[in-house]
């Protein structure tokens, strides 16, 4: 077992996940889709008694079967969790201090997938440092450029 720790862009929310493996999953239904605004969500599924929140999220009812942690001050999406019988808690990959070690195993909601954004290897990329006005805006704002 691992502990993870997590929260929010703001700091406000934190959490720590007791992880005892790597597996993640995307989840492409158009509830998730719409939470979050993008075409699918990582998610790393916890048993509700191994997440700890140091500070709480806010929640709000996503269904009528489901609720969402979230940040009200950044806007921040940290998961899922069914109204009733949560055993798990379905936490944001994104949100995890350093989500590098978890990997994708399945995709849920497949019938939601958007298959021209699975495949992306071959576009072209560009890193971040390498965008000179943005990292300009970056060093004017606040004196460096974020992780």
């Amino acid at each position: 077992m691992v502990a993870m720790t997590g929260g929010c862009q703001c700091g406000r929310v934190r959490y720590t996940a007791d992880v005892t493996d790597d597996d993640a999953y995307l989840c492409h239904c158009r509830m998730c889709q719409r939470a979050t605004g993008g075409v699918s969500i990582a998610f790393k599924s916890v048993p509700a008694a191994a997440l700890r929140w140091e500070s709480e999220p806010d929640w709000y009812q996503s269904s009528p079967i489901a609720r969402r942690p979230f940040c009200a001050r950044c806007g921040t999406p940290l998961g899922f969790a069914f109204l009733a019988d949560a055993e798990n808690v379905d936490i944001t990959v994104g949100s995890f201090d350093d989500p590098s070690r978890l990997r994708p195993t399945h995709h849920y909601a497949a019938e939601s997938m958007h298959e021209a954004w699975i495949d992306t290897r071959d576009l072209p990329r560009t890193r971040s440092d390498e965008n000179v006005a943005v990292n300009e805006r970056w060093i004017e704002a606040c004196g460096r450029i974020p992780d």
